[in-house]
């Protein structure tokens, strides 16, 4: 027997076929205006992007297709700021369009209601959220890397060889060179100079040439020029002279009329391992970011131990933590029994001595002591803030993962609610609108995450902060939309400010004059110490020199300052330096003053001594000897301190 089925009722079949018009009206509303949004959002980023590293790609010969890589992966990188911010307008003008032109009121006078209008593009945005979640995941980790690393390489990568005429060119590394006159027609350059450092100051070469021809090999990896008519003055050094012939420079002269020279110049575009980045948080996805947390936690957790350890046997007065005994017939190494003062020690007795050359002496060995322990203490901690700073980097990283989505959603009710009650289309008050509203967003969410990453706040509370700023602006503009009421409503607006006291408050911003320099996140450029100790060295010698002479006080205050012609060569030492990843030359840097005075140079010159030790890999003063096994000076008076002799099954703690 056949069962019929039920006829769907007239009015019933009406109303379904007007909610599926609607629901396609409100997309082919939506989705245009949310595209040409995204694109437009994504275009301004782009030009941000473009300006910040306009120098990194400007006269290095990139290929077309290099350039337009790297746009394409900064691109992706740049969704995630560039989608909410189009769902935000879009919402904005598709609501206010359909009010402008009382097309939302008909929708309410037919029975309506705006969730309903509201619920496609809701549908929507929850696949907007899911897809964004499943980019931030997949495809953005992948993204970043590549991006990263070639911009990197383009840093890296030579200038285009342009050289000028009637100027020096020193793009080449180790190399000036002057040209009178350039044959753009036959290549030819006329009156050439060219100065060689690449063998170093003593071992440099002047080369004068009346023309030249110059080119590249076929791998590119040498400059090749070919001299016509010249001279050639090298200096060299001669080691077999002896140390009394130091101040004797040999040098040579060379006649020539037909002259090659090569100089070592990579003119080609190398491509760095992307494995660099791909290890760092920014090219991690969710279950590699947690398993690193999970390894720096471990790390931390080790350290923390191994500097605890460190801590409880310390030596107190001159007496080590451990002791050695016979049991057995065996040298067993165990606890030293505690101790106990047989009264308090007078270490005003000090001064009290007849000999003053002697107290100052104990006074001299107490303060080397107190300050080796000091900065001994601040390399650990330093080692453990670091761990933990990489370890909040990663779970920023996790936690931003999630935000794009639920981003995506809130400024979908924040802009479809307000352009129905703003009920102004087009692109003007729409675009006004959703810019301050995207401006209070990524203040929060910049604040937030610089609170975090410092550690000042929980890491989860630093990055939802901004949402959790903008969600009960959504919910606020939602009801007001929902129930057709003012949002502008100046009666509340007038007894709010009767209400709130808005005191004023002065603040006064302090110029700070320490460094703050922390290890970089990633690097390719690592620090060479034969490079960069001769600079050292001369940024000594330059010191002591300004340390020796004596100005008027009288004199202009740029005469005074005798110390700011040294300056760029120190920042260039201090920004090369910054690329390692040695904590304790970091810690080093920041004890350099932004802008040294002659009152500072005394520590300056310790400071880079203390450098250059490190460099050479000599052990500096924080590490010839640990803490643990460091041997104090007893007491003055052996008899006031007494070994207090235990049992050996006793659990009695050792003072410290």
């Amino acid at each position: 027997m056949l069962r019929l089925q039920r006829p769907i009722p007239h009015n019933t079949y009406c109303i379904v076929m007007i909610m599926k018009r609607l629901h396609s009206f409100m997309l082919q509303r939506f989705v245009p205006l949310l595209a040409m949004t995204f694109f437009i959002s994504l275009f301004i980023l782009m030009m941000q992007f473009l300006w910040k590293y306009i120098e990194d790609l400007v006269g290095k010969g990139l290929d077309f297709s290099v350039i337009c890589e790297l746009f394409f992966y900064a691109a992706l990188t740049m969704v995630p700021m560039a989608l909410p911010l189009a769902v935000l307008l879009a919402s904005l003008m598709t609501f206010g369009n359909l009010g402008e032109k009382l097309e939302l009121t008909a929708m309410k006078a037919a029975g309506i209601s705006l969730f309903r209008i509201m619920r496609p593009l809701i549908v929507l945005m929850v696949f907007i959220s899911i897809g964004a979640f499943f980019f931030q995941n997949n495809v953005l980790p992948v993204a970043q890397t590549k991006m990263w690393t070639l911009l990197f390489s383009m840093r890296q990568k030579s200038p285009e060889l342009e050289i000028p005429e009637k100027s020096f060119y020193s793009d080449i590394p180790d190399m000036n060179i002057y040209v009178e006159h350039k044959d753009r027609n036959t290549g030819m350059l006329h009156d050439i100079i060219i100065y060689d450092v690449s063998r170093g100051i003593d071992n440099s070469r002047i080369i004068l040439a009346d023309s030249a021809k110059m080119m590249f090999t076929q791998d590119k990896t040498q400059l090749f020029l070919h001299l016509y008519h010249g001279e050639l003055f090298e200096n060299f050094t001669d080691n077999s002279l002896g140390g009394n012939n130091r101040g004797f420079m040999p040098f040579r002269r060379e006649s020539f009329d037909d002259k090659q020279v090569y100089f070592p110049f990579d003119a080609n575009f190398n491509r760095l391992n992307e494995q660099g980045i791909r290890s760092q948080y920014v090219g991690m996805n969710i279950s590699e970011l947690s398993h690193a947390i999970d390894s720096i936690q471990a790390k931390v957790d080790s350290i923390g131990q191994v500097f605890g350890t460190e801590l409880k046997e310390t030596p107190y007065l001159g007496l080590p933590y451990y002791t050695n005994r016979y049991e057995h017939n065996k040298l067993v190494r165990v606890p030293r029994p505690s101790v106990h003062p047989r009264r308090p020690i007078n270490v005003d007795s000090v001064f009290a001595r007849p000999n003053a050359s002697m107290a100052r002496s104990y006074i001299s060995q107490a303060l080397t002591k107190v300050q080796r322990v000091r900065n001994e203490y601040e390399f650990k901690s330093t080692v453990l803030l670091d761990q933990e700073k990489s370890m909040r980097k990663h779970d920023i990283e996790m936690q931003k993962k999630f935000t794009l989505s639920i981003a995506c959603i809130i400024f979908f009710f924040i802009g479809a609610p307000l352009g129905a009650i703003v009920k102004k289309g087009g692109i003007g008050t729409p675009l006004v609108l959703s810019v301050l509203l995207f401006i209070v967003y990524f203040i929060f969410d910049n604040s937030g995450y610089k609170m975090a990453r410092d550690g000042k706040t929980a890491v989860w509370f630093g990055i939802w902060l901004s949402t959790m700023v903008m969600t009960p602006l959504g919910i606020f503009f939602t009801y007001k939309a929902v129930g057709d009421t003012s949002m502008l409503d100046f009666d509340w607006l007038r007894k709010l400010n009767e209400k709130i006291k808005r005191p004023s408050q002065l603040m006064r911003l302090f110029a700070r004059d320490s460094r703050n320099l922390e290890t970089k996140e990633y690097t390719f450029d690592d620090v060479v110490p034969s490079e960069i100790v001769p600079r050292l060295q001369a940024l000594i010698t330059a010191y002591r020199n300004i340390s020796g002479t004596k100005v008027p006080w009288y004199s202009p205050k740029v005469l005074r300052n005798t110390t700011a012609p040294i300056a760029p060569e120190l920042e260039s030492v201090v920004e090369y330096l910054h690329n390692s990843k040695d904590i304790y030359i970091i810690h080093l840097l920041n004890e350099i003053p932004l802008r040294v005075c002659r009152r500072d140079i005394p520590s300056v010159i310790k400071t880079l001594k203390s450098l250059i030790s490190r460099l050479n890999g000599e052990d500096t003063e924080s590490e010839k000897t640990p803490i643990s096994t460091e041997n104090t000076e007893a007491s003055e008076n052996p008899e006031d301190v007494e070994n207090v002799e235990t049992s050996e099954n006793s659990d009695t703690p050792t003072l410290q």
